[in-house]
């Protein structure tokens, strides 16, 4: 079943979060840090404040209410989606993915473009904002697949297509895999290529491919942390609202093109999700159940590659996995494209599908 959701935060959780930001516990700091030891005590004690006292859920709750959004049941979980139907019935339908540590809230900003064009279901990934925590083992990126895949065929999809980028670039690929007859292609902005023999590469990709090599080599703490012991981070994100800002914020902070304009509201809020539904632990646990391994998708893909993402896919490499079709780089945007150059992505996703649909 299938049921209409609105966003009603209790005050008392909201009257609880100011609370907890009143009463941080700050930790010291050496003078000229900067970023060397993490995110900086002064901006983080001005991210807070403002959360507090000038930071505005309920606007922001409003907003978000104004667009039509869902839950249903799926494999013991529940599915929380924001479901836009373009004016065109004809349209095809796209699913929308998010990633850690983002929400569905990253496609704000593409729904009106995309949707005069697409059907659009946007979904928060199980273990995230209003989906809620998951209860289980296994909630890997092929289970969530599955999902959607059940998700598209409830509401009378028989062929859409799939976008995403960071854990919904997995998903979307994996979506091929479990439903390559109902799925007309898979357009990502985030692509992990990793180092393989026998294969040329120019200078170009050979730089791409060390940085590819020392991100390996030097796993992220963050990724490490929440791969490795979910329950036990999950602890303090929970408890604190500023352990939370902090942890977030700074992938904003270092996941960004320096000339993107995210808000501090708009990244607030994605916070805030976070901390309103009480999913640290459980998104987390995505990081340690699933697998590294890259798995081939069937299906078309197209491939949009952001200066300043966390790593830069190397074509050659991609197309020993994946029947690549389009392929875009782009000298601005970063990990959040879809926050940070929305009109970007959309025009890459509209000239990727547009080109299978053309050849069909």
């Amino acid at each position: 079943m299938i049921k209409p959701f609105r966003i009603d935060i209790p005050q008392a959780d909201l009257d609880d979060l100011a609370d907890r930001l009143a009463r941080t516990r700050w930790p010291d700091e050496v003078a000229d840090a900067g970023w060397d030891y993490g995110f900086p005590l002064a901006r983080l004690r001005e991210l807070a404040e403002y959360w507090r006292t000038g930071y505005d859920w309920r606007a922001q709750e409003a907003e978000l209410n104004e667009l039509p959004h869902f839950t249903t049941e799926i494999d013991g979980q529940n599915i929380h989606f924001v479901h836009v139907r373009s004016a065109n019935p004809d349209a095809l339908a796209l699913v929308l993915t998010h990633g850690w540590p983002g929400s569905f809230l990253e496609f704000l900003d593409v729904i009106e473009p995309l949707s005069r064009e697409f059907h659009l279901v946007i979904p928060s990934i199980p273990g995230y904002g209003f989906s809620g925590p998951t209860h289980e083992r296994g909630w890997d990126v092929v289970r969530i697949a599955r999902a959607w895949a059940e998700l598209m065929r409830r509401l009378g999809y028989q062929r859409y297509g799939a976008q995403g980028g960071d854990f919904g670039a997995g998903i979307s690929t994996a979506l091929g895999a479990v439903a390559p007859e109902q799925v007309a292609g898979v357009h990502v902005n985030y692509l992990p290529t990793h180092p393989a023999e026998g294969v040329a590469l120019s200078e170009s990709d050979e730089a791409r491919l060390d940085r590819i090599r020392h991100l390996m080599a030097n796993r992220p703490p963050y990724q490490a942390l929440q791969a490795a012991t979910p329950q036990t981070i999950g602890y303090a994100l929970t408890d604190s609202p500023v352990g939370q800002l902090a942890w977030i914020a700074e992938r904003f902070a270092h996941w960004t093109d320096p000339r993107s304009r995210i808000s501090d509201d708009r990244m607030l809020t994605d916070i805030s999700l976070y901390w309103l539904t009480a999913t640290a632990a459980s998104s987390a646990r995505l990081h340690h159940d699933t697998p590294r391994r890259i798995d081939p998708c069937p299906v078309p893909v197209g491939v949009a590659v952001f200066a300043h993402d966390i790593t830069l896919s190397v074509r050659p490499l991609a197309e020993r996995l994946y029947d690549i079709r389009h392929w875009s780089e782009f000298e601005r945007g970063g990990h959040f494209a879809a926050m940070e150059v929305p009109e970007l992505l959309a025009e890459d996703v509209r000239t990727f599908f547009h080109g299978l649909r053309a050849c069909t």
